[in-house]
C-alpha cells in the first residue's frame, strides 16, 4: 500500500548566488511544494507517490529523473508532449532573503486533470492523500483534480491532509477562500502558517471554526515560534529547533513532510510536532527545497551541539 498520495507541479528550479539582472552562474535542481513533501517522506522510509504532468522536455526529464531517485513513485504521473515543464527562478537577494520568479503559465504542469488522480485509488488506496492550495490555483483542471482526489479519498477512507500554501502570485485570498473552503468537510487535517487560516474561515477566531467544520485537527506553523496542534483533545505547542538560517525556501513543506511522517508511524502528537519541527529546521539550515531534508538516521544529528562532529 502506497503511505502517501500527492499531486501538484514540479518545475525545474533555478538558483543564483545574487542579482538575477546581473547575470552569472546559476545552479539547476528541481522545486515542487507536493513533490518536496514525498522526497521527505521517502527519505524517511514511507512509500510516497507524485501525480503531476512534465513536458517532453529535458527540464522534464530532470523532474522526472530526480523524483525516481530520491524514491518517489511516479507510476501515475504522466508527460504532455504539447507544452513545457515550468521554470521557477531564485535569486539570493540579500542576506537569507530570496525573491521568486515562475514561469508556469501554460505549463504541462498545469494540464493536470481529475482523470490522472482516478488510477491511483482504483487499485488500493494510500493511507494518506496530501493537497495543496498551490495545486488548486493552478487551473480549473488542477482544482478539479484536487476535488477528485479529495472525493475519492473520503470515499476511501483515506486521511486527507490540507497544506494551505497560499501563493498570492498565484491567487488572491478571496480566490483562494472560494476554493478551499468547500473542501473543509472532507479534510482530516489542516496545515497553514498563522496568516493563512483567514483563507479557510472569516472567523475572528478562526481554529476553533475549523474544528466545528469538520476538520479533526488543525497544525499551525509559527516559523520561527514553532508550531501548535489544536483538536478535540487539546492544544499541543512545540518550540521551532534554533539552527543557523541558510534557506526558508521549502521550509514549511519539510515541516510538513516530518508531520506526516510521524502520523504514518503512529506516533501521538507531542511526537510529530517534533519531528516536524526537526525536518523544518534541516530545511532552513541548508540550501535548496528539498535537498538538505534528512533521512531517519539524521533526524537525531541537530541533537549535537553546534559545530559538532559526527564520528
Amino acid at each position: 500500500m502506497t503511505d502517501l498520495l500527492t499531486l501538484g507541479e514540479t518545475m525545474a528550479a533555478f538558483r543564483t548566488t545574487g542579482p538575477l539582472r546581473l547575470g552569472g552562474t546559476a545552479g539547476i535542481s528541481v522545486a515542487g511544494s507536493e513533490s518536496t513533501v514525498a522526497i521527505g517522506l521517502a527519505r524517511l522510509g514511507h512509500q510516497a507517490a507524485w501525480v503531476g504532468v512534465t513536458g517532453a522536455d529535458e527540464p522534464g526529464e530532470l523532474v522526472r529523473r530526480t523524483l525516481r531517485a530520491e524514491g518517489v513513485d511516479l507510476r501515475w504521473s504522466r508527460v504532455d508532449p504539447t507544452a513545457p515543464t515550468g521554470l521557477i527562478l531564485f535569486e539570493n537577494r540579500v542576506a537569507d532573503i530570496n525573491r521568486v520568479t515562475y514561469h508556469r503559465a501554460g505549463s504541462a504542469g498545469s494540464r493536470l486533470r481529475p482523470a490522472d488522480v482516478t488510477p491511483a485509488f482504483d487499485a488500493q488506496p494510500p493511507r494518506l492523500l496530501h493537497v495543496t492550495g498551490i495545486t488548486c490555483a493552478l487551473g480549473v483542471e488542477p482544482y478539479q483534480a484536487v476535488v477528485e482526489a479529495v472525493r475519492r479519498a473520503r470515499a476511501a477512507g483515506t486521511t486527507v491532509c490540507l497544506d494551505v500554501n497560499h501563493r498570492q502570485r498565484l491567487w488572491s485570498v478571496a480566490e483562494a477562500a472560494d476554493a478551499l473552503r468547500p473542501l473543509l468537510s472532507s479534510i482530516d487535517l489542516v496545515v497553514a502558517s498563522d496568516d493563512e487560516l483567514a483563507v479557510l474561515t472569516g472567523a475572528s477566531d478562526p481554529v476553533p471554526a475549523l474544528l466545528s467544520a469538520g476538520v479533526t485537527e488543525v497544525v499551525v506553523k509559527h516559523g520561527a515560534g514553532g508550531a501548535t496542534s489544536h483538536s478535540a483533545t487539546g492544544v499541543v505547542h512545540r518550540p521551532a529547533r534554533t539552527v543557523p538560517v541558510v534557506d526558508t525556501v521549502g521550509a514549511g513543506d519539510a515541516f510538513v513532510a516530518g508531520l506526516l511522517s510521524g502520523w504514518l508511524d503512529g506516533a501521538d502528537v507531542p511526537a510529530r510536532l517534533d519531528r516536524a519541527v526537526t525536518t523544518g529546521a534541516f530545511a532552513v539550515a541548508t540550501r535548496g527545497d528539498w535537498e538538505g531534508l534528512p533521512d531517519r538516521a539524521e533526524l537525531a544529528l541537530l541533537d549535537h551541539g553546534p559545530g559538532g562532529t559526527v564520528r
